[in-house]
């Protein structure tokens, strides 16, 4: 029998409330030892109580307690939930208390909800998603979450194996009860849908990694020549001095980076180095990391000087379909460079006074939100689905050309089991069902 497990919900440190949650088999009894009543209280209804050390009959202080019996509770088990003040003494007091009732511990990171999977009550996708949600910085992270949360990954990913499982039932069929009256069309139909999840499978993949980069941000390099107005663009963008400014030309050598929410998508903005012959061995390594950065990132800002045409000299080549132009400085003089460019686009724009700023992000914002916005579909959010998926698309394929029958079915069988890591639901007792139900063998 599990332990009972305890710890604090909510977030750390002082606030006006803080939730701890208990989950096991003796979360009653503790619920009744830090109240003193005699009996539990009704299920999901909050009451006031006073919360008393057992050992002394201390009072800790008074709050809300609610209990959820099990199965319907968040873990599956029994489940308490202490809502005390929020102060760090009150707390500590009550954590205190509960660690030395007999029959509880201290919970694990992530234990309720490994809990929660254990006992059926979400798969793995949901509380991937549950994560998720707690990291979530931005709205679109939170909307792609919850989502997750609610099992939309997992309700995709089961449909397809509810197929695989079909498919491979009924390939079954055909192998093992060859004297049975099967339809003469299965096998062309078992080949037509191994061939439709193959197509549907790969186009999941083919997502240019949408979900993972909105998990993480997306990568955006301003680049340019010296003393262009990068830095000074940063700053504007990120609301905050976060690049020094000079009228130097090369005051930035290395990368410097900052975390932003544009347009509720979570961006990584990069400034670097201006890109021009170096001038020692320190800035040559300045110029070499913005060009690395200006290659691997999801999109580009390529800012210039609009009123000095020779700017355009050692930017040759960081135009293109990522790519959104921006001639700064238009504050001082109309731009005087004219860029035709199958990029995002050209601005201008002036970082000092903020003018042309507000288009500029609007394009940024499209950008952006074409690459990483939510689709009707969900979409892959971890490095695991990914792999699991490109093992069922493996499988399917080889299913495809198998030279016989019985290698196609145990290929379409490590296809339905890669599906099934993903939401940790690998058995495959259900196949009997199947079989039975759709040919009536032995009727």
């Amino acid at each position: 029998m599990r332990q009972t497990i305890y710890a604090l919900s909510s977030g750390a440190g002082p606030a006006g409330v803080a939730v701890i949650r208990l989950s096991g088999p003796d979360a009653g009894p503790a619920l009744l030892g830090v109240t003193g009543r005699a009996t539990l209280p009704a299920p999901r209804r909050a009451i006031f109580a006073a919360l008393n050390r057992p050992e002394s009959g201390e009072r800790i202080d008074d709050g809300l307690v609610l209990w959820f019996p099990a199965p319907h509770s968040y873990t599956g088990e029994d489940v308490v939930e202490l809502h005390v003040h929020g102060g760090t003494a009150v707390v500590s007091a009550a954590l205190e208390s509960l660690g030395g009732m007999a029959g509880l511990r201290m919970a694990e990171p992530g234990e309720f909800t490994r809990r929660a999977f254990l006992n059926g009550r979400m798969d793995l996708t949901a509380a991937e998603g549950v994560a998720d949600l707690v990291a979530a910085e931005t709205d679109a992270q939170r909307r792609q979450a919850l989502r997750q949360a609610e099992g939309d990954l997992a309700r995709l990913y089961d449909g397809w194996r509810g197929r695989l499982v079909r498919t491979l039932a009924h390939f079954e069929a055909y192998i093992d009860f060859p004297d049975e009256e099967i339809p003469e069309t299965v096998l062309s139909e078992i080949n037509h849908e191994i061939s439709a999840l193959v197509d549907t499978v790969f186009q999941h993949i083919d997502d240019n990694r949408r979900g993972e980069r909105l998990r993480a941000g997306l990568d955006i390099a301003i680049v340019g020549p010296p003393n262009a107005g990068k830095s000074s663009l940063m700053n504007r963008l990120a609301r905050r001095d976060a690049a020094i400014v000079s009228e130097t030309a090369g005051t930035t050598r290395d990368v410097i980076e900052v975390a932003m929410d544009l347009g509720g998508y979570p961006v990584i903005l990069a400034d670097t180095a201006g890109l021009r012959e170096a001038e020692g061995s320190i800035e040559e390594e300045g110029v070499r990391r913005a060009r690395r950065r200006a290659e691997t990132a999801d999109l580009r800002i390529l800012v210039l000087d609009g009123g000095d045409p020779a700017s355009v000299t050692g930017a040759v080549g960081l135009t293109g379909p990522s790519t959104l132009v921006a001639l700064n400085k238009c504050d001082l003089a109309p731009p005087a460079i004219r860029i035709e460019t199958p990029g995002l686009g050209v601005c201008a724009i002036s970082a000092t006074t903020g003018e042309g700023i507000g288009a500029f992000l609007d394009r940024l914002e499209a950008a952006v939100r074409e690459r990483i916005g939510l689709t009707g579909q969900p979409v892959i959010t971890r490095a695991r689905h990914r792999e699991a998926l490109e093992h069922c698309l493996a499988a399917l394929r080889r299913a495809q050309r198998a030279a016989l029958p019985e290698l196609a079915a145990e290929d379409l069988r490590l296809a339905a089991r890669a599906l099934g890591r993903i939401t940790g639901q690998v058995d495959v007792e259900d196949l009997l069902d199947v079989i039975f139900r759709d040919f009536c063998i032995g009727k």
